[in-house]
């Protein structure tokens, strides 16, 4: 059974409706929020979902390509990698993971990360200390 999204000319809504068939889907529906006539129905092309194993989601974590873009001492970079790293987790990641991103893209390295103050009010982002 098809399901396919519309966006109303008339109340400027998008919509999904369910055709119990293909022969169904044929013809374009009224809307089923405003009522409008089908010609003010816009067929959208939808999302999709591709489902991985656990083991492919890893694998993936682990590709340097993930890497690539992120300047470790600019903290939106940082935040947009942990951003997409938490996509990846799903229901693996920490309830407060959303949080914590937040902080980082501040310039605060989250207390729970173990971050260390780089004294100029911002954190270190590089990891380490240029103490030897």
């Amino acid at each position: 059974m098809p399901t396919y999204e519309y966006r109303c000319g008339a109340c400027r809504r998008r919509s999904s409706v369910l055709f119990r068939t293909f022969a169904a889907a044929a013809e374009t529906p009224s809307c089923p929020l405003c009522g409008a006539p089908p010609e003010q129905l816009q067929k959208l092309v939808s999302r999709v979902a591709v489902l991985k194993s656990e083991e492919s989601r890893l694998e993936s974590l682990a590709d340097p390509s993930m890497f690539g873009d992120v300047d470790e001492n600019d903290p939106r970079s940082v935040a947009k990698w942990a951003r997409k790293l938490g996509e990846q987790l799903g229901d693996d990641a920490p309830d407060d993971y959303g949080e914590l991103v937040d902080q980082i893209e501040s310039g605060d390295m989250p207390e729970e990360m173990g971050g260390m103050d780089s004294g100029d009010g911002g954190a270190d982002f590089t990891g380490g200390s240029d103490d030897f």
